[in-house]
C-alpha cells in the first residue's frame, strides 16, 4: 500500500510498441530516495544503460512528482523531468512549477516513463486512468504557444487540461531545446525537449480530479500553518513577491554576481538599472502569478503596450534571462528582453543556454574567429538586438549557423576551432546560470562539481550569498564569498540540501524563506515516513552519490570537474576584481569530504555504507 503523499503508481509509456502499462515502486526505495529526481535517477539505474545514445529510441525520459506534489503546502507546486542529456552527454535534469506537478498527482501518477520512440508526432493524453496515444501530425510544426491553445480545444469542456509541450527547436533537435508547461513555465536546462522532439512526443496532456492522501493530517496542518507564518514575515518572500526572481539584479551588480560581456566585464551599472527589478516592475509589470498553493507568487506578467515590442500580456523573463539576453550580451532594452524570452518560449529554447552561446558567438565575431560570410550576413555585435533575433531564429530552424550553435556552445568551439574554447563558458558541457564565481567562490566549486553541468540549483546558492543560513545542518550565516577557504564543506552540504529538495521537487525560494526541520515535517506528516533530519540529509547525500556514479559510468572523471578560462581570468574593474576561485584547493579538499577518489569516484565502502551497493557493482566490476 502507498505511504500517504503517493499516488502508489507510475505510468508506463512505450511509444515505439504503444504500449501503456503502470508499475509502482516499494516503500524502502520510496523513503531512501524520495521521488523527483531522486527517484528517476534510481529508475534509471536499473532500467537504462548509462552508454545509450541521449537522441536515441532507447533513452527514457522521466517525470516525476515527488510526495509533496497535490498537497497545499507552499513550495510544493513542482515537478522534474530527467534523462540522459544530448546537450552533455551525462545526466541531465530540469524541474519547474506551474500546475502539471500537483495535476497529474490528482490523476492518480507519481509519474510518467517514456520508453521507446514513435514514427510519426503523437501526443499522450492522461485523463485520470484513461491514458492515450493521441495523432499529433497536425501540431508538429507549430510553437508550444500554439500547440498548447489547440490541445486545449482538442480536448475541450470540463476541467481544464495542463499541457507540457514542444517547439519547433524540440523537434529539430537544439540539443538545449526546452518543455513548455501552459506558456509560462520551462524545464529549459539540459536539452530534455530534444529528447521528447527525438521521441516524435510533442505534447502530455493531463487532467486529475482525485486529491493527495495525508498520513499525519494534524501535524500536517500545523506544520504547514507554522511555515505560512514565517512565509508571510520573510524578507526573501517579500522581495520575491514585489520584484520575482529579477530583483536579484541589482544587487547582484554591486556585489559581483552578475557577469557581463560574456563573463569580461566585472561592472555594467547602466545595465542593472536599465534590467534590474524596479525598472522591470514600473515599466512592464501587470500582476504577479503563482505556482500551485504557492504564497509567494514570484512570477511576473508583463506587457510591452508601445514600441517595436509591442505585444500581449504574457509571462515575464525571469532574473537569469534578463542576464542572458541583457547583461551578457550587452542589451540594456528590457523590452527586446521580454520579446526575445516570448521567442524562446515559443521556440521551446532554453534562455540560459540560447542566450550564452550566442554571447560566445559574438565574442568569436569580434576576434575574428568568425565572419559575415560565416554568419549569413548576421553581424554579431554586442548590443545588437537585431542580430540576435535573427539568430535564435536560425539556432531554432537549424538554418545556416544556427545549425552549428544549436549543438551548444562546447560543440560550436570544437567547430569553429583556433581558440574559439577560450570563450566558451561552460561545464561539463552546460552552460552556466548567471551568477559568477568571482564574487563568490563556492559557486565555482559548485559549477565544477554539478552533476549536470555548470547550475546553480544544484545546491542552496542563497547560503554563500548571506541570503539564508541553516545552522541545524551546519550552514552558517557569516560567510564571505572572495575567498576559497572553507567551501568546500559548505557546498557539500548545500548539495545534500539541494538533492533532497530536487528529489520532494520543493521550491529553492521557499526552503529559503524556512529551515530545514520544516520540510523534515512537511516530509514526514505527508508520508507518514518517521524521517529525522539527519536521514533526510543521508537521503540527499545518496542521490547526489547516484548520480555522481551515474556520471562515471557515462565517462566523466576528475578532468571534468573544472572551470572554463574566461571565470579562472581575473576582472579589472567592480565588486570582484582581482578575484578568482581556487578551484584546485577547493576541489581537493572536496574530494576528500565525499570519499571521491582521485579520478572522482565514489569509494566503494561509501556507495556499500550509505545503500548504493547496486551502483558499487556496477561501477567496480567495469574497472574504475
Amino acid at each position: 500500500m502507498a505511504k500517504g503523499g503517493y499516488a502508489g503508481k507510475i505510468l508506463e509509456v512505450n511509444l515505439t510498441s504503444g504500449k501503456i502499462s503502470k508499475t509502482s515502486v516499494d516503500d524502502e526505495t520510496l523513503r531512501k530516495f524520495i521521488g523527483g529526481s531522486g527517484l528517476a535517477a534510481k529508475l534509471f539505474l536499473d532500467r537504462v544503460s548509462p552508454q545509450v545514445a541521449p537522441l536515441s529510441p532507447q533513452n527514457t525520459l522521466f517525470i516525476m512528482t515527488g510526495p509533496l506534489q497535490g498537497t497545499n503546502l507552499p513550495g510544493a507546486g513542482r515537478f522534474n523531468v530527467s534523462a540522459k542529456s544530448p546537450l552533455t552527454n551525462i545526466w541531465g535534469e530540469g524541474n519547474c512549477g506551474g500546475t502539471f506537478g500537483p495535476e497529474l498527482k490528482f490523476a492518480g501518477w507519481d509519474g510518467i516513463i517514456i520508453e521507446g520512440a514513435s514514427d510519426k508526432p503523437v501526443y499522450l493524453f492522461i485523463d485520470d486512468d484513461k491514458v492515450e496515444i493521441r495523432d499529433a501530425s497536425d501540431l508538429w510544426g507549430k510553437d508550444s504557444y500554439e500547440t498548447i491553445d489547440m490541445v486545449t480545444d482538442k480536448i475541450g469542456g470540463g476541467r481544464k487540461v495542463k499541457v507540457l509541450a514542444i517547439g519547433q527547436a524540440g523537434e529539430n533537435l537544439v540539443k538545449y531545446a526546452a518543455i513548455i508547461h501552459d506558456k509560462a513555465d520551462a524545464i529549459g536546462r539540459c536539452g530534455l525537449g530534444a529528447v521528447m522532439g527525438s521521441k516524435k512526443l510533442k505534447a502530455i496532456v493531463v487532467r486529475g480530479r482525485g486529491k493527495a492522501d495525508i498520513a499525519m493530517p494534524g501535524d500536517y496542518n500545523k506544520a504547514r500553518r507554522a511555515a505560512l507564518d514565517v512565509i508571510k514575515d520573510s524578507a526573501v518572500a517579500q522581495s520575491m513577491h514585489s520584484m520575482g526572481t529579477d530583483a536579484a539584479l541589482s544587487l547582484g551588480m554591486m556585489t559581483g554576481d552578475v557577469p557581463s560581456k560574456n563573463w569580461s566585464l566585472g561592472e555594467n551599472l547602466e545595465g542593472s538599472e536599465a534590467l534590474g527589478g524596479p525598472a522591470y516592475s514600473e515599466k512592464y509589470l501587470t500582476r504577479t502569478h503563482a505556482c500551485y498553493a504557492c504564497p509567494i507568487a514570484c512570477k511576473r506578467v508583463v506587457q510591452v503596450k508601445e514600441g517595436p515590442y509591442k505585444g500581449e500580456e504574457q509571462a515575464g523573463p525571469e532574473y537569469e534571462t534578463c542576464c542572458t539576453f541583457g547583461t551578457l550580451i550587452m542589451n540594456n532594452d528590457l523590452a527586446a528582453v521580454i520579446k526575445i524570452n516570448e521567442m524562446c518560449n515559443r521556440y521551446g529554447l532554453d534562455t540560459i543556454s540560447c542566450g550564452s552561446t550566442i554571447a560566445f558567438a559574438i565574442d568569436c565575431f569580434e576576434h575574428g574567429l568568425i565572419t559575415e560570410d560565416d554568419t549569413e550576413g548576421v553581424k554579431l555585435t554586442w548590443g545588437n538586438m537585431e542580430s540576435v533575433f535573427k539568430m535564435v531564429d536560425k539556432i531554432a530552424q537549424r538554418e545556416g549557423f544556427g545549425d552549428i550553435l544549436a549543438e551548444g556552445s562546447r560543440a560550436a568551439a570544437k567547430k569553429i576551432g583556433r581558440n574559439a574554447a577560450d570563450f566558451a563558458v561552460e561545464v561539463k558541457g552546460l552552460e552556466p546560470a548567471m551568477h559568477d564565481p568571482r564574487g563568490f567562490h563556492g559557486m565555482g566549486l559548485a559549477y565544477a562539481m554539478a552533476n549536470k553541468g555548470a547550475d546553480h540549483f544544484e545546491q542552496i546558492y542563497f547560503v554563500e550569498q548571506g541570503i539564508t543560513a541553516y545552522p541545524e545542518i551546519g550552514l552558517k550565516e557569516d560567510y564571505e564569498g572572495q575567498t576559497s577557504e572553507g567551501k568546500a564543506e559548505m557546498i557539500m552540504i548545500s548539495e545534500n540540501l539541494g538533492m533532497v529538495c530536487s528529489s520532494a521537487v520543493f521550491c529553492v525560494f521557499v526552503i529559503a524563506c524556512l529551515k530545514v526541520n520544516d520540510l523534515v515535517e512537511f516530509l514526514r506528516t505527508t508520508t507518514g515516513f518517521g524521517y529525522s533530519l539527519g536521514e533526510l540529509m543521508e537521503c540527499g547525500e545518496r542521490v547526489w552519490l547516484l548520480k555522481r556514479g551515474l556520471n562515471n559510468l557515462m565517462g566523466i572523471t576528475a578532468a571534468d570537474d573544472r572551470l572554463p578560462k574566461k571565470i579562472l581570468t581575473p576582472l579589472d574593474e567592480g565588486a570582484a576584481a582581482g578575484s578568482v576561485p581556487d578551484i584546485e584547493s577547493m576541489r581537493k579538499e572536496y574530494y576528500g569530504l565525499r570519499k571521491l577518489n582521485a579520478n572522482s569516484y565514489p569509494s566503494r565502502e561509501k556507495l556499500e555504507g550509505i545503500g548504493l551497493a547496486d551502483l558499487a557493482r556496477k561501477i567496480y566490476t567495469s574497472g574504475k
